[in-house]
């Protein structure tokens, strides 16, 4: 059986074809005898609207495009959420992707999105695209960052821009375990081609200058991942001088930490103290555990990124300058 047009809709109701869109759009006002007349015949005829028209007649497909390292992390789960809750009490749908720390998949995603005529943009950018994201804006597409920054350069303009103070989380999360008396600290940290990788690092650095133990810091280059944190574990019990205890700068990698402690038979944190920047749940099923964490807050980070995309979207903001949203985070210990 053929698909029913809007033309047959529109003579079964016996109204214009303006009509039929009028009511399906709710613009315009149509009595309420020939809005029950459409929808009748939208029943009775199994009518589906054409969302490819729609698009090209609207020039808005309500599809909003979110690009971040790892869909899988709870943290960018939580980010996601909150962009999807706020995006969709306006009618707009998401495509969620996953570019793996991998800046030429992240090209791919961006290329591909831009393509499939998305309203917008949300990127946690994995770095290294500065030049594809500057000639996207060129061609009128909306982007906002969350998470994590772009350097500025020639050709890229400020955006939108929601993320966490990361220096200023990482500088309190070691200055909890300089404080409880560790002296020889073991980072891992992500790889600092991204903001958030640099920033944390300048944090921890702080701290322990601020201590006089800059030479007593053991570093792990890791990759924001499960895996990431495993190795560094074993690097870190290599040592000749084993640090005491760990800060790790990504949940993901400060699982990977726990896990690789534990199957190490070290009890955590007489043996070794773990500091995370994020939560990891897991650690619940330890006994006693005296983690410290930042505690962050992405859903909300979401929803004010979701907030910034709308206003990019419906053309709100006018002259208005781009907006910097920096989210402050309090470190807490679980006992």
């Amino acid at each position: 059986m053929s698909k029913a047009t809007i033309k047959q809709v529109a003579a079964e109701a016996e109204v214009s074809t303006a009509t039929v869109s009028r009511v399906l759009n709710s613009s315009g006002y149509v009595s309420p005898d020939v809005k029950a007349r459409v929808y009748d015949a939208v029943t009775k005829l199994n009518y589906q609207p054409s969302a490819i028209a729609r698009s090209l007649k609207q020039d808005k497909t309500f599809m909003i495009g979110v690009v971040v390292p790892d869909i899988s992390n709870p943290y960018f789960m939580g980010i996601s959420r909150g962009i999807e809750d706020v995006a969709s009490k306006e009618g707009f749908q998401m495509l969620f992707c996953s570019s793996d720390e991998d800046s030429a998949k992240e090209d791919r995603l961006l290329r591909l999105l831009h393509e499939k005529r998305v309203d917008a943009i949300v990127l946690a950018t994995s770095g290294g695209n500065g030049g594809l994201i500057a000639n996207l804006i060129d061609n009128g597409q909306p982007i906002v960052l969350i998470d994590r920054k772009l350097e500025l350069s020639e050709g890229l303009p400020k955006l939108d821009l929601v993320a966490e103070d990361n220096s200023h989380s990482a500088y309190l999360l070691t200055k909890a375990l300089l404080d409880d008396g560790h002296t020889r600290i073991g980072a891992v940290n992500g790889p600092t081609r991204v903001s958030t990788g640099r920033e944390r690092l300048e944090g921890v650095l702080q701290a322990m200058k601020e201590h006089g133990l800059e030479d007593q810091l053991l570093l792990y280059s890791g990759d924001f991942s499960i895996a990431g944190g495993e190795r560094a574990v074993r690097q870190f019990l290599q040592e000749v001088s084993k640090p005491t205890a760990i800060v790790s700068l990504n949940n993901q990698m400060s699982l990977g930490v726990l896990l690789e402690l534990v199957r190490s038979g070290l009890h955590i944190p007489n043996d070794m103290a773990v500091a995370s920047f994020g939560e990891v749940e897991s650690v619940l099923l330890l006994k006693q555990p005296g983690f410290y964490y930042v505690d962050q807050h992405p859903y909300d980070m979401g929803v004010r990124a979701g907030e910034l995309l709308l206003r990019l979207i419906q053309k709100d903001s006018g002259t208005e300058d781009p907006v910097t949203a920096i989210f402050s985070n309090e470190v807490k210990q679980m006992l």
